[in-house]
């Protein structure tokens, strides 16, 4: 009698019990899909990706051809998923801090467009702005032959954007891995020349560490390679351009859509930080001698981030997920190349599943690296 009266014990027999269920419940569903996966003939399992594939994609990062496999369809439309929200969130990060400090501003122009551009963006389903993007680029833009051409070798039409690239040369590879490489040296100098600062108080410019490593290093080392400078032009053909690369309409409406989308979620969460920070920080700022702008970047900005990153980390995990609403307007991310998938081969529950856990390896990612951020720029306790 005495287990029942002990809250430990009782806890634990009713998560074995609850374990237990779960158990028979997932195994019972388990063997009735097989089941009924047999009785039709449904051959299971994840063999169908070492077949061809058999269909073309429009959009790739990588070679693709129709003869290859499934296998590589899927990798295609999980690049094009990464691209999407790498360049989404990047962008739609940087116009929300942008509109949620103008909706602040002291500028009653700047606070009144802004608000109107909150108000107005967030109450609009997302389907429905994506359709309005696609139809603006697909309908609104000339035909090729008409194309806008604002620069030189740059054209606009309704069949997307064509510019010129730099044809191949082997020194390229080498020019992108010292910029990365750039990029990475200088992230570890910026944060000794913090930890120095926070430490003794001496200010050390950081734009010529950026200067020498992310400019002049690549630029010695494409200097060293025999400075290629010979570019690849679009041209008009018969239907359509010709050489150069493309940034196709329906990657233009997904990636516009999503930005202002979320962006304007992601104004309202950098106000709310803003406004969480005390007048008298602004108050200590300007008796530094600090103007607007050089109080929001060194003393109100990082303050407030302390209470925007979680919010924020919730708005870029919905731009990832909100993606998948590619498939209504064409563009092939990992959601509309699996949707094919199974239709080809009839492989409903795997196909689903890889959905599943796609989404769910970008949005623990995600939230991975944002958690280490928010940890790293939150208060830290010394007792």
């Amino acid at each position: 009698m005495n287990f029942w009266y002990d809250p430990k014990k009782r806890a634990i027999l009713f998560q074995i019990v609850i374990l237990a269920m779960t158990a028979i419940f997932v195994g019972t569903l388990f063997y009735n899909t097989q089941e009924n996966l047999e009785s039709q003939n449904i051959a299971t399992g994840f063999g169908f990706l070492k077949q061809e594939a058999g269909f073309g994609i429009s959009e790739t990062m990588i070679d693709y051809r129709s003869s290859d496999t499934y296998w590589r369809a899927l990798k295609v439309g999980f690049l094009n998923t990464l691209k999407v929200g790498m360049i989404g969130n990047f962008l739609a990060l940087a116009l929300g801090i942008i509109v949620g400090i103008m909706r602040l501003s002291p500028n009653w122009m700047l606070s009144k467009i802004s608000q109107n551009f909150i108000e107005v963006v967030r109450n609009i389903p997302l389907l429905l702005q994506l359709l309005f993007w696609y139809s603006l680029f697909t309908e609104v833009l000339p035909q090729v032959k008409e194309a806008l051409n604002p620069f030189y070798g740059v054209f606009i039409s309704q069949r997307g954007v064509n510019y010129p690239i730099l044809l191949d040369h082997s020194i390229w590879p080498w020019v992108k891995a010292s910029f990365v490489f750039g990029i990475i040296f200088f992230f570890f100098i910026s944060r000794r020349i913090r930890l120095k600062r926070e430490q003794t108080g001496q200010l050390i410019k950081r734009w010529p560490y950026a200067l020498v490593l992310i400019v002049l290093l690549p630029l010695a080392v494409w200097l060293i390679g025999g400075a290629p400078w010979s570019w690849q032009f679009p041209t008009l053909g018969r239907f359509n351009f010709e050489g150069g690369a493309e940034v196709t309409p329906e990657f233009l409406a997904l990636m516009v859509g999503l930005i202002i989308y979320t962006a304007a979620f992601n104004a309202e969460i950098v106000r709310a930080g803003i406004l969480s920070v005390s007048k008298g920080q602004w108050e200590a700022a300007s008796s530094l001698g600090l103007n607007y702008f050089q109080s929001l970047r060194f003393i109100i900005l990082p303050q407030s981030f302390r209470v925007a990153i979680p919010p924020l980390t919730s708005q870029i995990l919905n731009l990832i997920k909100n993606s998948s609403l590619a498939v209504a307007i064409g563009f092939p991310d990992f959601v509309a190349v699996a949707n094919t998938t199974m239709n080809q081969t009839g492989q409903a529950i795997e196909g689903v599943l890889l959905i599943m856990m796609v989404y769910l390896f970008f949005s623990l990612l995600s939230s991975l690296f944002m958690n280490l951020y928010h940890k790293r720029i939150s208060l830290q306790s010394h007792s």
